[in-house]
């Protein structure tokens, strides 16, 4: 069994106090912290190989290009990816789910339908409204039921050979709730559809394959998974990709120009346009290296048992009520204090004070909370340096919480 202090000692923003009080961060979903090693490597690159890459034939720009194109290669391999150049570099989940609807234009047509489900971020709901207004396709959803899970009944009946794109999230970012998308996957495959997957919070936590999963897109961000913002990957199916109209144009993307006309470049780099974010696109393969050195299967045993442990013991406190409690979870626990006038910020501020960092609010999923009839939630989300005393001390602030706002 892996030591956690071990693992805790190379973060070292968990040292720090937040109003006079040790810090326990259990916002992991909307950005993990990152380790000495990843921190370590944005300042070797600004010191040491700052250039640009793919454009020179100096050393700096080489090696740069080196170390950009071996992140790639990381990357392919932590996701079992068949291409490297099927690993597209973005700026983030929701930059990568926009590079497919803006791809799609013009492959997507009048009547078309795309699924989507109820349970979904705003980033994979507000790219395929634009589209379909764009192209008059249709956008139709899956329902959410009361236990936090898809309807899947309904899915197979929305299922026709109008559909063309199911996009869904792998795991909640508002409930925890891992869809089973697999049997998505089936579903849509078997009516020619596509489907791209919203991993932001599942590629933290557990393994993912893609080749296994046969996603015909994944994408998830850097600063979720231990790296640094502004960083993100989408990664296609190579056939597919081929398909898809350029998102971006400008440099880097092309393979000729002139006055009249454009062609442009092969995989990744039609997708690929201007100067990417070369130190973070670099520092990301390092944060890949972080999760293969504690091993991905240890992340997710060990976060399983943290979210096993906070649903036991939010139980204990009858005020409280636990959303999506008995579906499979990953990565976040979503709950609220039970009592007419109180608010989700007003236990975030409570806690806050006591150096508990959790999220508050809608989580850019509004149809959930509509869906539930409440403003919003607490979520608490862990990472692989929580730890169950950690979750003791947000237990007792939530006690306190109680108590202050009766």
């Amino acid at each position: 069994m892996k030591d956690v202090s071990h693992i805790r000692n190379q973060f070292p923003i968990l040292e720090c106090r937040v109003n006079g009080k040790p810090l326990v961060y259990l916002d992991n979903g909307a950005t993990s912290q990152n380790p000495k090693s990843v921190n370590d490597a944005i300042v070797d690159y600004y010191t040491s190989i700052n250039a640009n890459v793919h454009r020179g034939i100096h050393t700096l720009s080489q090696e740069a290009t080196d170390a950009m194109e071996n992140s790639r290669k990381k990357i392919q391999a932590f996701i079992n990816a068949k291409h490297d150049y099927e690993v597209i570099f973005t700026y983030g989940t929701t930059d990568s789910i926009n590079l497919v609807a803006r791809g799609l234009e013009g492959i997507i047509k009048k009547g078309d339908e795309i699924i989507i489900s109820e349970l979904e971020h705003h980033s994979n709901i507000v790219p395929w409204q634009m589209l379909c207004q764009k192209s008059g396709a249709i956008l139709k959803y899956i329902p959410l039921k009361e236990d936090g899970t898809l309807d899947m009944q309904v899915y197979k009946n929305l299922l026709s050979d109008k559909t063309k794109l199911v996009s869904v999230n792998h795991v909640s970012n508002a409930l925890g709730v891992v869809n089973p998308v697999e049997d998505i996957i089936a579903g849509a495959h078997a009516v020619g559809a596509w489907v791209l997957l919203d991993g932001a919070q599942a590629i933290p936590h557990k393994k993912v394959d893609v080749q296994a999963l046969d996603a015909d897109f994944y994408a998830f961000s850097g600063h979720k998974m231990y790296g640094p913002t502004g960083t993100g990957i989408l990664y296609g199916k190579e056939e597919i990709l081929n398909q898809l109209n350029p998102y971006r144009g400008g440099g880097e993307m092309i393979d000729t120009v002139s006055m009249e006309k454009s062609t442009y470049a092969g995989l990744p780099f039609k997708f690929e346009a201007g100067t990417p974010n070369i130190a973070g696109n670099i520092v990301l393969g390092k944060a890949v290296d972080f999760m293969n050195e504690i091993g991905i299967d240890f992340i997710y045993e060990h976060e399983q048992e943290l979210i096993k442990y906070t649903r036991e013991q939010l139980a204990t406190i009858p005020e409280i009520v636990v959303y999506a409690k008995d579906a499979p979870g990953s990565g976040a626990v979503s709950f609220n204090i039970q009592r007419e006038g109180v608010h989700s910020s007003d236990v975030g501020m409570i806690l806050d004070k006591l150096g508990i960092a959790v999220r508050t609010g809608h989580h850019c999923c509004q149809p959930i909370m509509s869906k539930f009839e409440i403003p919003g939630t607490v979520r608490a989300s862990f990472a692989v340096y929580n730890t169950k005393e950690e979750v003791d001390e947000l237990i007792k602030g939530l006690k306190m919480a109680v108590q202050m706002l009766a």
